[in-house]
């Protein structure tokens, strides 16, 4: 494409249809690493450079630099979507709406991301990261992101809206995951229970425990006016041995979701201060913090800028969302890298059979992003 060109859907959509086409669970790192290259050459045909590849403990990852980096932009190209799921949920567009696998979450804001960078006069100033782990919690990509995103006067990510009607993503709750691990003694059910320390009758004290954690965060620093209140959810729950042994080992595993750093620290703190209740039983508490929350000053400024370009583009007014899930721009925000979420396609339905994108909204977006760009880079 000639750069400066002007926008078109039905290049877009063709571009779409190549990378949905190419299914990128991220569970196979080969297929990641055959939808790298898809990437990788979408990347350099409408940006005229080759990205670096990144393969770190397997998973493929592409960045392209442009002179002296202001701003981040940020995407994934691996999708929630087993190997084979074409099958069933094959590549359409009807009635303006295009579906296939990963399609919303988020093969559409790539290429929104690449079309909006290709009609600018230049892609000076602009780092692009596209990552291949984002829905598994981006392990092997994290410190490229955060490495890429320190210095940035701006990252843009490139997810989904919050809604069907387009609103932009201004905070997002961190994440901790913890694995409560209970030790107790075996002993023979019927004979001697006496003798054992029963882990299953433990857990469900520490289930209690931890349920009533979430009851105590209501003080300041812990909940935010955008994102509520932490949430605290034992999840997966698995003991015992066989039917007539007093369990000697059980474990449950906790989802937490924290507004603020202040909320993850003293959740962080209570789920390491768990005691045990039966005599000689041990606890283990494993896990922590894993990504941490992007608050609403963040993205004060940016979606400011933003809510700007919309109106002077004479779109609808945009409305902004905090939302519990957790993504990349999580760990820029992190870094300290001023981060506005959810700008990629409009849609429904990530991760389930409904999911689609909105293609009417793909045009005025990708001119929304290429804007805000030109702006961050100025």
């Amino acid at each position: 494409m000639t750069r400066g060109a002007a926008l078109a859907l039905p290049a877009m959509l063709a571009d779409l249809e190549d990378l949905v086409l190419c299914e990128s669970f991220s569970a196979d790192h080969a297929a990641v690493a055959r939808s790298a290259e898809v990437v990788g050459a979408l990347g350099a045909r409408l940006l005229g450079a080759g990205p670096e590849v990144f393969v770190i403990d397997g998973v493929t990852h592409l960045r392209w630099s442009f002179g002296t980096p202001r701003v981040l932009l940020v995407g994934h190209h691996d999708t929630v979507w087993s190997m084979g799921s074409l099958r069933n949920h094959p590549w359409s567009v009807v009635d303006g709406i295009a579906r296939g696998p990963g399609v919303l979450d988020m093969k559409a804001g790539l290429v929104q991301m690449f079309h909006a960078l290709s009609s600018l006069p230049s892609p000076d100033g602009v780092c692009v990261l596209v990552n291949g782990d984002e829905e598994v919690g981006s392990p092997t990509s994290r410190q490229l992101i955060e490495e890429s995103a320190r210095g940035c006067a701006a990252a843009l990510v490139m997810e989904a809206s919050a809604d069907e009607e387009g609103a932009l993503k201004i905070a997002r709750k961190g994440t901790s995951r913890y694995e409560v691990v209970v030790h107790g003694r075996a002993a023979h059910a019927g004979l001697e229970p006496q003798k054992g320390v029963n882990a299953v009758i433990e857990v469900a004290h520490q289930v209690l425990a931890v349920a009533d954690l979430a009851g105590s965060m209501g003080t300041t620093g812990a909940t935010c006016p955008v994102l509520g209140a932490p949430t605290i959810t034992p999840t997966l729950l698995a003991a015992g041995t066989t039917l007539n042994t007093v369990p000697a080992l059980a474990k449950v595993l906790v989802d937490v979701r924290v507004p603020t750093l202040a909320a993850q620290d003293r959740i962080d703190k209570c789920m390491r201060g768990l005691v045990a209740r039966l005599p000689g039983a041990r606890l283990e508490v494993l896990g922590g913090r894993r990504r941490p929350p992007m608050e609403p000053e963040a993205s004060a400024e940016l979606f400011a800028l933003a809510s700007r370009i919309a109106a002077e583009l004479g779109q609808e007014p945009l409305r902004g969302l905090g939302v519990g899930g957790a993504s990349d721009g999580n760990y820029t925000a992190g870094a300290g890298c001023p981060t506005l979420d959810g700008l990629g396609a409009v849609g429904g339905g990530a991760h389930a059979d409904t999911e689609y994108v909105e293609i009417a909204q793909m045009v005025p977006r990708t001119r929304l992003l290429a804007r805000l760009i030109d702006h961050a880079t100025s």
